[in-house]
């Protein structure tokens, strides 16, 4: 028989990030490691020095994004639409 093991390295807390999916005891969402990991081609190795975190946590955050990888890419399209549009008001207010 197979047991199922679980890494417990992921949370999701209303009271935290809105709910989002972070690294266990941080604010870390995992989309903030696979934005930084894929658009911004940081290493996993760079990713614990940049973020202060085990390479357990940040491989755990990766698994998670592969596994749940529809529903992430919809919020990191989400957070990308808004960082635009906040930067167009910013730029607009400047002129």
């Amino acid at each position: 028989m197979d047991v199922i093991q679980s890494i417990d390295l992921i949370t999701k807390n209303t009271a935290v990030r809105g709910g989002k999916p972070c690294i266990a005891g941080t604010g870390l969402r995992v989309t903030d490691l696979v934005i930084a990991h894929l658009f911004h081609k940081r290493s996993a190795e760079e990713l614990t020095a940049d973020y202060e975190l085990s390479l357990s946590q940040v491989y755990a955050a990766l698994a998670y994004y592969y596994q749940h990888k529809d529903d992430l890419d919809k919020d990191i399209r989400h957070q990308v639409l808004n960082a635009r549009m906040i930067k167009e008001r910013t730029v607009s207010i400047q002129h």
